[in-house]
């Protein structure tokens, strides 16, 4: 199964309202915080360059998106951007060297902007959980199932009892390389089972510590087997809305193109409150 392009940054980006009025001026801001792996991030192979300090041009991601797309209903919103490539739920709580996190872990980033911004936090989103499967194997669900309820409950801690936290579920990453390894819509079949498996696990988790998942493996129709002018519909929306069938040097890469992030932001501003 190919796998997610390690990236070594922290992004912290900050987009403000502008034309305020008086009042709203004097008001509070309020921050959509972002945490997660490099789909949090925003990666993108035509970003860059890699830099610990943060990475330009990753300004195309679901969060950037969500953003955008909700910060007119209220009266200011900043946006910050925590995610790191490579992120696992166990390095998002033990820390990552790669990530360089000031406070020693994404989670702990996390958890000291949420305490130092009570009462002006207007939502959480998290995605975390594919690397997992990517680097521990046999070892992924045990380690999700270890590490991902306790970063909700301590995000749930910081962020307060009110503040919407959304999960995801994700996009089957191997359904062009399956289809076109085989063209055997059993065989399709049986690695959607997994997908579906896996985020059967994370969604147990999210909803579980009381918290709603942004339905992105629905979004991209994993399991739409209708062929299309040959095609299964589902290996078609993962060719259109990723990088996994560009040519080298950007591809093939399985992260989502801007077309696909917008996809994503769109299921998580559906799980909004």
């Amino acid at each position: 199964m190919p796998r997610f392009a390690p990236v070594l940054a922290v992004v912290v980006a900050a987009s403000v309202l502008a034309a305020t009025s008086p009042a709203s001026a004097a008001s509070k801001a309020t921050y959509y915080v972002s945490v997660g792996d490099s789909l949090a991030q925003g990666y993108q192979p035509i970003g860059g360059p890699f830099s610990p300090l943060g990475v330009d041009g990753y300004a195309q991601g679901y969060a950037d998106q969500l953003f955008k797309a909700v910060r007119d209903r209220y009266e200011q919103l900043r946006l910050i951007k925590l995610g790191c490539g490579g992120e696992t739920t166990l390095t998002m709580v033990l820390g990552a060297p790669r990530c360089g996190f000031a406070s020693g872990s994404q989670l702990a980033e996390a958890e000291q902007f949420l305490d130092a911004h009570s009462g002006e936090i207007a939502f959480v989103t998290i995605d975390v959980g594919a690397n997992d499967v990517f680097q521990y194997g046999d070892q992924a669900i045990p380690t999700i199932l270890t590490y991902l309820p306790q970063i909700l409950a301590r995000l749930r801690v910081a962020a307060g009892p009110s503040v919407p936290i959304i999960g995801m579920s994700y996009y089957g990453v191997g359904l062009p390389e399956v289809w076109n390894t085989t063209h055997d819509l059993a065989t399709l079949q049986a690695y959607i089972a997994q997908v579906n498996s896996f985020n059967g696990v994370l969604a147990g988790i999210y909803i579980g510590a009381g918290d709603p998942v942004a339905d992105v493996e629905g979004a991209f129709q994993v399991n739409n087997t209708t062929l299309v002018d040959g095609t299964p519909l589902d290996v078609v929306r993962e060719c259109q809305w990723t990088w996994i069938y560009a040519s080298p040097p950007l591809g093939p890469d399985i992260h989502a193109n801007s077309r696909g992030y917008g996809v994503i932001a769109q299921a998580f501003e559906e799980a909004l409150p």
